[in-house]
């Protein structure tokens, strides 16, 4: 079936042809988990936001209108599905810290407070960025999150390269704008050194 476009082969699951979505999730297999994998940097969360958005983009599938490429409309679903697993990792209760006698010497243990910081600046991150335009959202997690460049990115959207650019413009005012108050939120306190000693960032 290679002959037969990706708006067919959906068109035909829709239908119900009972292999044509299994043949469309082969021929773009690869590049959506590679989406997954770029957006969770984790291989068990990928495969599992795979298999979520596969899941949602099977049932979904006849509320595909054809106004973008169906590998667009499927990445869309791979990045919600991604962002909705980094946003449940991020909201999970923090993990035990190690033993003092599993320190190594000289090795900084993490404070649980900077880390429990760290997990809920996580989270408003990923909050922010699904709060975006899904147009936007897209573009800004193809280049600065997954790092494809503006003429990969405007492939896999299909839509020019200038366009990708102005998406992912606009996107990044609305991040720094609705983020900003996380740079009023730096540690004013000097850094401790592995040494012991105070230094200051410079």
């Amino acid at each position: 079936m290679t002959d037969v476009s990706d708006a067919e082969l959906l068109a035909a699951h829709v239908a119900g042809d009972p292999h044509a979505f299994e043949t469309l999730v082969r021929r773009h297999r690869d590049r959506l988990w590679a989406v997954a994998l770029r957006t969770t940097k984790d291989p068990e969360e990928a495969s599992d936001a795979l298999q979520d958005a596969l899941i949602s983009a099977y049932r979904r599938a006849d509320q595909f209108r054809g106004d973008s490429a169906v590998t667009t409309w499927l990445h869309r679903i791979v990045v919600n599905a991604s962002l909705d697993r980094l946003r449940r990792r991020a909201a999970r209760p923090a993990g035990t810290l190690p033993d003092d006698d599993e320190t190594l010497p000289g090795r900084v243990v993490a404070d649980p407070v900077d880390h429990l910081d760290r997990r809920e600046t996580q989270l408003v991150v990923l909050e922010a960025l699904a709060e975006l335009p899904e147009e936007q959202r897209a573009a800004v997690i193809l280049v600065d999150v997954e790092g494809w460049s503006v003429e990969e990115a405007a492939r896999m959207l299909g839509c020019p390269a200038g366009t990708v650019k102005s998406r992912c413009f606009r996107g990044r005012a609305k991040l720094a704008t609705r983020l900003a108050f996380l740079r009023n939120q730096a540690d004013p306190d000097p850094v401790v050194s592995p040494e012991g000693g105070e230094r200051t960032d410079g």
